[in-house]
């Protein structure tokens, strides 16, 4: 293999992660001046913090009005668990997954909510399942529009059934920001702070349709539900937690930096803004692996292929062809020198996804580091392909 000389250009900002995220470009702690520490998240400047980082949420994702938008604990997972265990039971549900959060969804529907009635579609890592054998008329769904170990989303919300009887619920943690989301055909929306807008974690976004708030109020589970699980009273939505009255005591350093990503994303053009800078950095990897010769992407359709997490694999046939332990050990030192060369952080692949690279691209990331960054993982193949062959 010919030698490839050591790029001499890094990325500004070598933080590829995908959770938490890069900070917005320009950030930095002074954006958290105005934080209301040391104060009550349930004094009137508190509840008004919060309620702002609702009504900032709404417009910059174009949420529907009649949507309720709550701010909840335990980031992206504490909401769709809370979706799931106040909702799920009131009717069969058919539980669809291609990578490791959706199928956590699956392991505690099968195995702690013990649903009877659950059908399971799965499809291994880099595609999807039939999403037209999913009944999204008659019965309850819960799927992940983006995953985010695998780099596959669905292309849209076609398959769903816009007169449904169910509810839809969509764990869009790695989407919302990134992607359009069809708000019209889905029911329960969950995020976090951590991912496309590059904010802090600990906290979630639960977003509910009309449809989504008559079942909680008209129908309680089987089991019991934890305090920080319960969105109603008395038969009623508790309304307090859509207008920033939160379950638990929120981290006002979080919040602060929460409602700056949002107004940052105001000023690149709210939600067109985001998919348009999310897409362009997508396209700088794919264009370079459509020249590469070593790598390629997990998500075997283009129309499928996450604009944020963006997930390869390693298809030297040199390297292929010395079994998946020489490709992982290949994964790992590019990883690793990448690190200590600080071109390039927290890039590897999910540790239940196949070997391989996990880059981020999401809006807050810059085109021109993915370039710069490119160069440097040719570099770091030829090196370790190198190191592979020696010790061979």
């Amino acid at each position: 293999m010919t030698a490839i000389l050591r790029p001499g250009t890094k990325p500004a900002n070598p933080h590829f992660s995908s959770g938490p995220c890069a900070k917005r470009p320009g950030w930095s702690v002074t954006a958290l001046t105005d934080a209301l520490v040391g104060r009550s998240h349930r004094s009137k400047p508190g509840k008004a913090k919060l309620q702002q980082a609702i009504d900032l949420t709404r417009e910059v994702l174009g949420v529907p009005a009649d949507y309720k938008i709550g701010i909840v604990p335990a980031s992206d997972t504490g909401a769709v668990e809370m979706a799931m265990w106040s909702m799920l039971g009131a009717r069969g549900v058919d539980m669809i997954a291609w990578e490791s959060f959706g199928e956590g969804w699956i392991t505690d529907v099968q195995k702690q909510l013990k649903l009877a009635d659950a059908r399971i579609f799965t499809a291994p890592y880099g595609e999807l399942p039939d999403l037209a054998a999913v009944d999204t008329k008659t019965r309850d769904v819960v799927f992940t529009w983006n995953g985010t170990t695998s780099g596959v989303r669905v292309a849209n919300a076609d398959w769903i059934a816009a007169d449904r009887e169910g509810v839809v619920i969509c764990d869009a943690t790695s989407a919302a920001f990134a992607q359009d989301l069809d708000w019209a055909k889905l029911d329960v929306v969950t995020f976090s702070w951590q991912k496309v807008l590059g904010g802090e974690a600990a906290h979630g976004m639960i977003v509910l349709s009309p449809r989504a708030v008559a079942r909680l109020e008209s129908y309680k589970p089987a089991w019991p539900l934890p305090k920080i699980f319960r969105m109603t009273k008395g038969g009623k939505l508790i309304d307090g937690i859509f207008i920033g009255e939160t379950i638990n005591t929120p981290s006002m350093l979080a919040v602060e930096d929460y409602l700056d990503a949002l107004l940052w994303a105001k000023s690149v053009g709210s939600l067109k803004g985001l998919i348009a800078r999310a897409d362009a950095n997508a396209a700088v990897i794919a264009d370079w692996v459509a020249g590469s010769s070593w790598a390629a992407h997990l998500a075997k359709v283009p129309e499928t292929r996450s604009n944020t997490s963006v997930c390869l694999v390693i298809a030297d046939p040199d390297v292929t062809a010395r079994g998946p332990e020489a490709v992982a050990a290949v994964a790992k030192q590019i990883v690793s020198m990448l690190e200590k060369e600080k071109v390039g952080f927290d890039f590897g692949a999910y540790r239940d996804a196949p070997a391989g690279l996990r880059i981020w691209c999401g809006a807050t990331v810059e085109a021109a580091d993915l370039k710069a960054f490119t160069a440097w993982l040719d570099w770091a193949f030829a090196e370790a392909k190198a190191a592979l062959t020696k010790a061979a």
